[in-house]
């Protein structure tokens, strides 16, 4: 089951007794200050959850799948995630519960 941001705005604005519109719009902003900060270069670190973290990616060597010609993929910056001690025996816990 994949949780959606309608689902996240749904369940802070019942949690939090907020609008629906008030909900959409901290989720939103939230999102935007992650984006923008990933953009610039720089980690989030967010406690009890994980760590979000620009790395590079060297440029490799690839194939068109159609054509079968080998080509160059150029080098590129990708976004990983690395839970948190607490998140990790968190989502363990619930799998030995199960």
């Amino acid at each position: 089951m994949t949780l959606t941001k309608m689902d996240i705005i749904e369940k802070i604005s019942e949690t939090l007794d907020l609008s629906g519109a008030e909900a959409k719009n901290t989720v939103e902003e939230m999102l935007e200050i992650i984006k923008f900060t990933l953009a610039s270069g720089n980690d989030i670190m967010i406690s009890g959850f994980g760590k979000f973290q620009i790395n590079e990616k060297e440029p490799r060597k690839g194939r068109n799948p159609s054509t079968g010609e080998t080509m160059t993929l150029a080098g590129r910056k990708i976004v990983t995630f690395k839970c948190s001690g607490k998140l990790r025996n968190k989502i363990n816990e619930t799998e030995t519960d199960n």
